[in-house]
């Protein structure tokens, strides 16, 4: 196995989990790495520090939008060129357009939502959760050249420094993957860290009542220097923006603390945030199922908790 880690990068940063996916596949062996993008510093230099043994730079201003397809040009020229049989990515809406672009374009097997992966024999085999995580899935490729997408957060990013060697890739882009242009980026981004990368995340559900409820989550997570989350049923109400929704139709994260206000904890949001290190909620009914799975509960109002642990954080700070 020749694996490659595609690395993804936004606003000048490698992302956690794509470094997390690295950092794993450096303890099976020697991988190598992807960047492609435009004017890319020293990313390079940091996926050396997370265990990279060769860094494949393709630095193109045609790169520089998070678009797929230039990107499946990129790593299709670069297998066939370096002889890769296997690429990891880490989940996320653009890992998964490329994975299944590239998938198609070399008719290669397509395994995602991998927690472990490991060799038996001649054969790679990786595990998978299923039905809501309650049974666990072991999953082939039958095709030489294997594509692996891996659960967002599932892996922590551990340093692990190699000799930085380098090597800049040519760009080579057919017409037709620049068909489609990046005008802006539209989507709606809160502040603060994305719930991939934080270390802390404080989810609002909808025990916070209504949109504005919302303004206390966001006041606890700044003065814990955290990301904000949302369940499905307050994004599906126009609450919070989607790309904050943790869960089985959301994300997979695994911050150091999560805090859960106002979340029942049906099984479905409990998928996307189990791996957390410390679990705490707060919710006014005791017998609500979160505190089935939680390290540490809270029954209260959270409209009385929430400003006051705030105010006590704040102060602490302060001192």
């Amino acid at each position: 196995m020749r694996p490659l880690v595609f690395l993804e990068h936004h606003g000048g940063a490698l992302s956690r989990s794509s470094l997390g996916v690295l950092s794993y596949a450096s303890s099976l062996g020697a991988p190598a790495a992807l960047i492609a993008g435009h004017e890319l510093g020293a990313l390079a230099a940091e996926a050396a520090r997370f265990g990279a043994s060769a860094v494949y730079v393709a630095d193109d201003e045609r790169l520089a939008a998070p678009l797929p397809q230039p990107r499946v040009d990129v790593l299709e020229q670069l297998m066939a060129a370096e002889g890769f049989d296997t690429v990891l990515f880490a989940q996320s809406v653009l890992a998964s357009d490329l994975a299944a672009a590239l998938a198609a374009r070399l008719e290669a097997g397509l395994n995602w939502d991998l927690v472990e992966l490991h060799g038996e024999g001649e054969q790679l085999v990786g595990r998978r959760p299923a039905l809501a995580d309650s049974v666990w899935v072991e999953v082939g490729w039958s095709s030489p050249q294997r594509l692996a997408v891996f659960r967002s957060g599932i892996f922590e990013p551990l340093e692990r420094p190699a000799p930085l060697l380098v090597h800049a890739f040519p760009v080579e882009i057919r017409p037709r993957s620049l068909l489609v242009e990046l005008l802006e980026p539209a989507a709606e981004r809160p502040s603060g860290p994305s719930i991939e990368d934080a270390e802390v995340i404080v989810a609002g559900g909808r025990g916070l009542g209504k949109a504005a409820g919302f303004a206390l989550v966001e006041e606890l997570a700044a003065a814990l220097g955290g990301a904000v989350a949302a369940t499905r049923a307050v994004v599906d109400a126009g609450w919070y923006p989607y790309e904050t929704q943790v869960g089985q139709t959301g994300k997979t994260v695994a911050p150091k603390l999560y805090l859960a206000v106002g979340i029942s904890g049906a099984i479905q949001h409990k998928v996307g945030m189990q791996a957390s290190g410390t679990i705490v909620a707060i919710n006014k009914d005791p017998h609500a199922p979160i505190f089935d799975y939680a390290d540490l509960g809270v029954v209260g109002d959270l409209n009385e908790i929430v400003p006051r642990l705030t105010e006590l954080l704040r102060a602490a700070q302060a001192r």
